[in-house]
């Protein structure tokens, strides 16, 4: 395509040569001043709508995320949740989570600013706020606020990337009008936190890269940073924050591969200036983030110094970290010929027997020893009391039972001693049988199977075994399994108590017991007598692990059903949604879903974009180069940067076994709006930058067009009129009559109907 200048130069070929020479020198003058305040006064009024449409997008942000914000004034799904935490931390009362502290402390923030004292603990949804004068309304005002920065965000990205103002009011329209991000975002929940924080962290990362010609410069290095604290922020909110470090990681490897180039435009860099390159960003998105995480647990161990619900999941060195823990303020050392109860810390099961004994065969035609009965039993009974013995049985009282010794355990009520061997047990073909046997045989052929050893978790060596405190593990001495059991109830001949059986992984949490009481000791005996007790300390990172450890594996046991769980391949197209809320008096529901057709039109705008890239690469292996460089580069390096955003944060859930939920897909809901606006442009704008001044409008002084575009009716109003007809299962008012309701059934949403 030629330029104006080249067309004008071709005009004046017909004058002398003096007269052709000031001829094109003055109309190339004049066009190149034209131009460049053509460039300027485009570039102003573009700088003035692009403030002013970023301005209106953000105030309607803020309208549609806080009005009726108070409704409805009870517990809303899962406020019972992140509620709670806040209220724990203004208690400055432990407590366990399986998300990092980050935006529980927003919420507990929030509490604090408005004088609230933490009393309400959001035990059930429906719960009055009202009548619990809990500032609800300051709680719910969290969120809303970073949803509406969000949209913000979403827009400033789409600047940031150079797109034009209609590319840039698509995208953040998408967000701005959808049910989910609104709904999502207008109640105490973490979501909003997480997805301002994914949005922050690819701003942050395009303003960085941006300046990447005037690196290690002051601005460079405060992008490179503040894209590390977004990341932070963002895993510190939930753990699928992470895929915001692959997304960005990703760009950067890619980033990095390209400065190794000899032939990279910018020239050649040294290896040292190459290292110099890795090492900030190793720092800047790596160690700093790692810091800032830390931080917001230290923050958190900080307010939580008071024992609470949340003392059950550590361990007792822990426990005693807290004040006022009544555990650890109960323990009692064992000794030898003491009648303990023994439970099992994760299923609260007592080692229990009884004079039953296991069948000849099982169900699968397996044979078992015929022996007593070893089964765990979740009340209180007598048949839970066995005596702990040495090896040696010499009768001597008074000595205490220490970590790693071998011990016997006699069941009280049967008078027989606790014993494993080579026998599978009914669930488990690949573990031990646990039974009983007579006292002769225990002290006769069977002895060595009838020893066991103490094994506290942590403990050192000689370290005194205790009640309560001290949690452990039992292990079978010959065969060195653990002794384990699981939820599963037994058939009707084991009166459906629990398995026990000896695990061959003896590394799991889930081999802990601990011993809950000592019901030889009296009441009044000098052992019970309660020892004034000083708060102990731990190093952070020791109770940091501890807790990282709890938490995962606690996260990864989130795999029973649920009535609204839902696949990843669902939510693209909107297919399961939540119920949030319903009120059968009124008619009024909170239902959580999007707008059907703004996530429609992202869904296959996202495939068209595969669709695209696809054709690009075979027209380019046939030789025809259908795209400018400056087309194509934006549809692989920023519109590409979109799709691995919201690659990054939507195929890993395909990997997941825990429970799943629409509202997981949000971050890259949002990936995709991004695609819709960048998309928009590649199909309707001809040119990506503004035009230069054709020679007729330099010589009549009319000012450069700016880029040309289209938007079809349904773009139009794509964004409005699903968003608009869902806005009574958002905000939760009006109620919706039947026929109201089941026009609102497109895909099946498991919508309520008020009797």
């Amino acid at each position: 395509m030629s330029t104006p200048q080249g067309s004008l130069r071709q005009r004046n070929v017909a004058g002398s040569s003096k007269k052709k020479a000031g001829a094109v020198a003055g109309v190339d003058a004049d066009i190149d001043v034209a131009a460049t305040t053509a460039r300027k006064s485009a570039g102003s009024n573009s700088e003035l709508s692009y403030r002013i449409a970023f301005s209106l997008i953000t105030a309607l942000a803020f309208i549609t995320r806080f009005w009726g914000i108070s409704h409805p004034n009870e517990v809303v799904f899962d406020e019972v949740h992140f509620g709670k935490f806040a209220s724990y931390y203004l208690e400055k009362t432990y407590f366990f989570d399986v998300h990092p502290p980050f935006g529980k402390l927003l919420f507990a923030l929030m509490g604090w600013l408005v004088g609230y004292d933490g009393h309400f603990h959001f035990e059930n949804i429906g719960d009055s706020y009202i009548s619990n004068k809990v500032p609800y309304v300051a709680f719910r005002a969290m969120p809303a606020l970073l949803g509406s920065l969000t949209v913000s965000v979403v827009f400033l990205i789409m600047w940031e990337s150079a797109y034009s103002l209609p590319a840039c009011i698509v995208a953040a329209g998408l967000v701005l009008l959808d049910n989910a991000h609104i709904g999502q975002t207008r109640l105490i929940l973490l979501d909003a936190t997480l997805v301002l924080a994914m949005a922050c962290s690819l701003l942050c990362y395009i303003k960085f890269y941006k300046l990447r010609h005037e690196a290690f410069g002051p601005k460079w290095w405060k992008w490179l940073i503040l894209t590390g604290f977004a990341l932070s922020c963002d895993i510190s909110t939930k753990y699928v924050g992470l895929f915001a470090f692959v997304t960005i990681g990703s760009a950067v490897i890619i980033d990095l591969w390209d400065l190794l180039n000899v032939k990279r435009p910018g020239g050649t860099l040294s290896l040292q200036q190459f290292g110099y390159h890795f090492a900030a960003r190793a720092v800047g998105l790596i160690i700093l983030p790692f810091l800032f995480y830390l931080f917001w647990f230290q923050v958190h161990f900080a307010i939580l110094t008071r024992s609470g619900p949340g003392d059950d999941f550590m361990t007792p060195e822990f426990q005693e970290t807290l004040s006022d823990n009544v555990l650890t303020a109960n323990a009692m050392t064992i000794d030898y010929y003491d009648t303990i109860t023994i439970r099992h810390k994760e299923t609260k099961a007592f080692l229990h027997s009884h004079e039953a004994t296991y069948p000849l065969r099982y169900d699968d035609g397996r044979v078992s020893s015929q022996g007593q009965q070893v089964t765990g039993y979740p009340y209180n009974d007598t048949n839970n009391y066995w005596q702990i013995l040495p090896v040696e049985d010499d009768h001597i009282m008074g000595h205490h039972v220490k970590n790693h010794e071998l011990v016997r355990l006699r069941h009280i009520v049967t008078d027989t001693i606790l014993l494993s061997h080579d026998v599978a047990s009914p669930y488990y073909p690949t573990n031990q049988e646990f039974t009983t046997v007579s006292l002769a045989d225990a002290y006769g052929t069977r002895a060595a199977d009838t020893l066991f050893e103490v094994r506290i978790e942590g403990g050192k060596q000689n370290q005194e075994f205790k009640s309560i405190s001290s949690h452990f593990k039992f292990i079978h001495n010959p065969s060195k399994v653990a002794m384990w059991t699981h939820t599963k109830p037994l058939p009707d001949w084991g009166h459906k108590q629990q398995e026990i059986n000896g695990n061959k992984q003896i590394a799991p949490s889930s081999n802990v017991w601990l011993v809950e009481d000592v019901p030889s000791v009296p009441e009044d005996s000098p052992r019970r007598v309660k020892e004034e007790r000083k708060v102990k300390t731990l190093p952070f990172l020791r109770k940091w692990f501890e807790l990282q450890r709890s938490m995962f594996w606690h996260n990864s046991q989130l795999t029973s059903s649920h009535p609204y769980a839902s696949q990843p391949y669902q939510w693209p197209f909107l297919l399961r949604g939540v119920s949030f809320w319903t009120q059968n008096d009124t008619r009024q529901q909170i239902y959580f879903l999007g707008n059907p057709l703004g996530w429609w039109i992202a869904s296959s705008l996202i495939a068209v974009y595969a669709g695209i890239i696809g054709a690009d690469q075979v027209s380019l292996r046939r030789g025809i180069d259908a795209l400018d460089h400056r087309t194509r580069s934006r549809l692989y390096n920023s519109t590409g940067f979109f799709f691995l955003a919201w690659a990054t944060h939507y195929f890993p859930f395909y990997l997941m076994g825990r429970q799943l939920f629409l509202h997981h897909y949000l971050p890259a809901h949002l990936a995709s709006c991004l695609i819709v606006g960048a998309l928009l442009e590649f199909v309707f704008i001809a040119e990506p930058s503004a035009e230069e001044p054709s020679h007729q409008d330099v010589k009549s002084g009319k000012k450069a067009a700016g880029p040309r575009h289209h938007i079809t009716a349904r773009e139009r109003f794509a964004g409005q009129t699903g968003w608009y007809f869902f806005l009574p299962l958002t905000y939760g008012y009006p109620g919706l009559s039947v026929e109201q309701v089941l026009r609102r059934k497109w895909l099946g949403y498991d919508l309520h109907f008020a009797k």
